[in-house]
């Protein structure tokens, strides 16, 4: 058999292969979207998260107060999902899982590392992938510290929650932004904040939703949140991530799965 046509055998098999994989993912997607739908039906979960912030849609009847602005409550924890969880802006490619940047990185940019950074389940990071960073806040006195059990305190195990969400693509430029002072942590004004929140990516998408993360995929979440989203995607020196995921106060050291796009309108509050 000639080369040209073995090869072009082997490029038909592996486009069948992913084809496969991508309709088997669609597939395992809707299911556990229907699960979801079947274990909420009826019992008074409010609002979910993610969502597409193009659709302004919703149906559900639970409302609950807007949390204060962030910088009224305390951060208490930092962490990224690999890949956007919400959809919108300036991510809107379908991934994996969830969303990415759609836009071009130059050659050099785009240039991989010669390894990834904060491996974990769900797999490290690399030049190119697009991680949903979430600053979490809590009306509750707390400091910044790990997982959402920061966010609780003896004295208020029920406190507002606020996600201010910034969406970043990985580069290969260290005139990029630089993940630890994304995530660098200060009191200001008697409040524990994060302080280079990024301020020029666009006005906040706000919306009520809950916390978001795979465990959700197929139960819905009990807990409210007041979201943030900016719509424009960040630059970040990808081996300033793989630093910050070596040593934080959150112990953080990986990337977080993504929880599936809401899309059922009981479980999404309409939008303004």
């Amino acid at each position: 058999m000639k080369a040209p046509l073995v090869l072009t055998l082997l490029a038909l098999a592996l486009s069948a292969s992913a084809q496969d994989a991508h309709h088997e993912g669609v597939d395992a997607v809707a299911a556990q979207n229907a699960t979801l739908i079947k274990n909420t039906e009826g019992k008074g979960f409010g609002p979910q998260s993610p969502r597409d912030l193009n659709a302004k849609g919703g149906s559900n009847p639970r409302v609950f107060a807007a949390a204060p602005a962030a910088s009224k409550m305390n951060l208490c924890n930092i962490h990224l999902h690999k890949d956007a969880e919400h959809k919108g802006g300036e991510f809107t490619a379908q991934s994996d899982a969830g969303f990415k940047y759609r836009g071009k990185l130059t050659p050099a940019e785009a240039t991989p590392l010669s390894t990834e950074v904060c491996p974990g389940e769900h797999g490290g990071l690399q030049v190119g992938d697009t991680i949903e960073l979430h600053y979490v806040h809590s009306t509750a006195p707390v400091t910044p510290g790990p997982t959402l059990n920061a966010c609780l305190s003896e004295v208020d195990s029920n406190p507002q929650l606020r996600v201010e969400a910034q969406v970043l693509v990985l580069v290969n430029d260290t005139k990029a932004a630089d993940f630890a002072e994304l995530a660098k942590i200060g009191e200001i004004n008697g409040y524990q904040q994060a302080v280079h929140i990024p301020r020029h990516t666009g006005k906040p998408i706000q919306y009520a939703g809950s916390t978001t993360g795979p465990t959700y995929n197929e139960k819905g979440s009990p807990l409210q949140v007041s979201w943030s989203v900016r719509p424009k995607v960040l630059k970040v020196n990808a081996e300033s991530v793989g630093a910050w995921c070596k040593a934080n106060v959150f112990k953080e050291d990986h990337a977080h799965g993504v929880r599936n796009l809401i899309t059922d309108d009981k479980l999404l509050a309409p939008m303004k």
